[in-house]
């Protein structure tokens, strides 16, 4: 009886540290673009904000027929650097309202190469428009010490590339129009931009 004992005061011990140790929960989702498929894992557990607002665009099916329409490409550091950015474009028909800021400081989620990250104006005012790592990317984190308030928030990160870097690599190098964009963005965007021909949840926890 007494080993009956010590084994069931084990287990219950080690419950607390397996629960601690489990992975935050996540959800997959398959960007299927003209160029090829981009399996993102989405950190719904981290970032339940920003990964709610995400996957009511994957679940509404607002992001079929839209675009990745612009390659920011930094010269400077290891190569290739620099980000891809797609999503609705403020398209009345598609867009969603802002959600609240999430910031890296606060979810753990860090602007490393693979990594989506909402885009946006002011801190709150993301929607449905998004960009994709190519390299670590630590300037677009949160710095709580910053006197800047833009800086200080950051953007929001809230997930990850799991399959098919070499997807956002083909759209990174896609050639740019140089008359195209707005002020500094001007001569970022996609001469022709790479359709995203449907976005689906692939863990069954969306709907089909």
């Amino acid at each position: 009886m007494l080993w009956r004992f010590a084994l069931a005061l084990c287990l219950a011990l080690a419950a607390p540290a397996a629960a601690q140790e489990r992975a935050p929960a996540t959800a997959l989702v398959v960007l299927e673009t003209a160029l090829g498929d981009i399996t993102l894992e989405i950190e719904t557990g981290r970032a339940p904000v920003t990964a709610a607002n995400f996957l009511r665009y994957v679940d509404e099916r607002r992001f079929d027929g839209i675009v990745f329409y612009r390659a920011m490409r930094l010269d400077w550091g290891e190569q290739p650097n620099g980000l891809i950015q797609g999503g609705t474009q403020y398209d009345p028909k598609r867009v969603l309202p802002p959600i609240a800021h999430e910031p890296t400081s606060l979810t753990g989620v860090l602007h490393t190469a693979g990594a989506i990250s909402m885009a946006r104006y002011e801190p709150g005012s993301a929607t449905g428009d998004f960009s994709i790592m190519l390299s670590d990317q630590p300037g677009l984190d949160a710095d709580p010490l910053s006197e800047d308030p833009d800086i200080k928030a950051g953007f929001a990160a809230f997930g990850h590339v799991l399959a098919g870097m070499d997807v956002v690599r083909a759209i990174f190098d896609a050639p740019t129009d140089p008359a195209k964009g707005e002020g500094w963005m001007k001569g970022q965007m996609l001469a022709e931009p790479v359709v995203i021909l449907r976005a689906r949840r692939v863990d069954g926890s969306g709907s089909e």
